[in-house]
């Protein structure tokens, strides 16, 4: 456990943040390495241990594939190796084996893949036995529950005989993910068609090429929540683009509510405290991990919002809503679904002199819950969870003066 507390009031001179390297881009662009006949030039990628665990089984090729707890491995890694005709386990952590992958299972066996679940269906482990031959080029896949099922058949679909046409059934959830993975592959010399609900990827080769990988949205926004969060203060934060690929940039709209100014400069963006604006509605179909951020960004600077686009929170390295729920109430505010699938921040009043954070396995929790340090001590279980998307998390908030004890 760590005590966090800031040395004076919560104010910060302009400090410069260097952000760690997108995973989201970093793991799209590892599977298409993989899949790419020819040498790539990949640079800056993530040291996110997602990142680093994908690398790690992509070089050594064991027979098993444990992916720990990294949900976009475990996904990505199914539909290459099924792909590549491969023999593989696929297994994880106790609680990656209880997140459902049933989906992705059904699509890659609807088109060949030979997949047979090890414990219990629906779930992680998987034995895999490749795909001897493609026996149809067209899956229906629901799009309201994860865009890495999406993504993985994407990324595999130029390499099929028969290339592959994927029909997305019903609402389609973080549409901008699915964008990206599209819009990495099209860099990589793959063209694709995206008519209403129907996306089609003709048989072709990626061509080799060279790409660096940007800077961490998702990262960044918790650093937008410091500022939203404190009395007054500036950051330039290294490495982002305006015309950023990740669906996370949509951070700088939403944070412009609640008193950020964001100029993007070169080398980065520049973002400053001003004014809360305040809104009433937020839907985060489309940046769902940005949800956690700003709820608690909304709970402590006394905003009442309402969300939508929660959906997949439920099915992540924990449930999300529910630990959101259990953790604001530690500081007397309120994640509350007023009607089904909406919620509503109703923000703390009083702010008890200390909270313990507990962090449940997952690193967006304990990144989301460090701004509540601008109001009170905050006691962090199992801090290390960073490990996961960005290492040098504490580093960082250290460079700021906020003052970090091993308890």
């Amino acid at each position: 456990m760590e005590i966090l507390e800031l040395g004076q009031k919560a104010r910060f001179e302009a400090k410069e943040i260097p952000l760690p390297s997108s995973k989201s881009e970093s793991n799209r662009v590892l599977i298409i390495d993989a899949l790419t006949e020819g040498q790539n030039q990949i640079h800056n990628l993530a040291e996110a241990r997602d990142t680093q665990t994908m690398i790690r089984l992509l070089q050594t090729n064991p027979p098993i594939f444990d992916v720990l707890d990294a949900g976009t491995t475990m996904r990505f890694l199914t539909a290459f190796a099924a792909a590549t005709n491969q023999n593989k386990v696929m297994t994880g952590t106790p609680r990656m084996c209880q997140r459902p992958i049933g989906i992705l299972v059904e699509a890659l066996r609807s088109i060949g893949a030979e997949i047979h679940y090890m414990n219990e269906e629906g779930f992680p482990p998987l034995a895999i036995h490749g795909m001897k031959e493609q026996s149809q080029n067209r899956v229906k896949i629901r799009g309201d529950v994860s865009s890495q099922y999406i993504s993985a058949m994407l990324m595999i679909a130029p390499t099929l005989p028969l290339g592959l046409e994927i029909e997305l059934e019903g609402k389609v959830g973080s549409r901008t993910y699915i964008e990206m993975t599209l819009q990495l592959m099209e860099k990589f010399g793959v063209s694709h068609s995206w008519e209403d609900n129907l996306i089609s990827i003709k048989p072709q080769k990626y061509q080799s090429g060279t790409f660096s990988v940007e800077s961490d949205w998702s990262g960044a926004s918790y650093w937008f929540s410091l500022l939203a969060c404190a009395d007054e203060g500036t950051f330039f934060l290294k490495g982002l683009k305006e015309d950023s690929l990740q669906g996370d940039s949509e951070i700088v709209r939403i944070m412009e509510n609640f008193g950020i100014k964001s100029t993007f400069k070169e080398g980065g963006l520049l973002i400053e405290k001003q004014q809360v604006k305040g809104i009433s509605h937020i839907d985060f179909t489309h940046c769902p991990d940005l949800a956690q951020t700003v709820a608690v960004t909304c709970a402590i600077i006394g905003q009442k919002v309402k969300f939508t686009g929660l959906e997949s929170l439920r099915i992540k390295e924990t449930d999300r809503i529910f630990a959101l729920q259990q953790e604001l109430a530690k500081f007397n505010a309120e994640l509350k679904e007023v009607e089904p699938d909406i919620f509503e921040v109703i923000p703390s009043v009083t702010m008890p002199s200390e909270v313990q954070i507990h962090t449940y396995d997952d690193h967006r929790m304990a990144m989301a819950f460090m701004p509540l340090l601008t109001k009170t001590k905050v006691k962090m279980e199992d801090p290390s969870v960073v490990n996961k998307s960005y290492p040098s998390f504490w580093d960082h908030c250290e460079s700021l003066g906020i003052q970090i004890q091993k308890s």
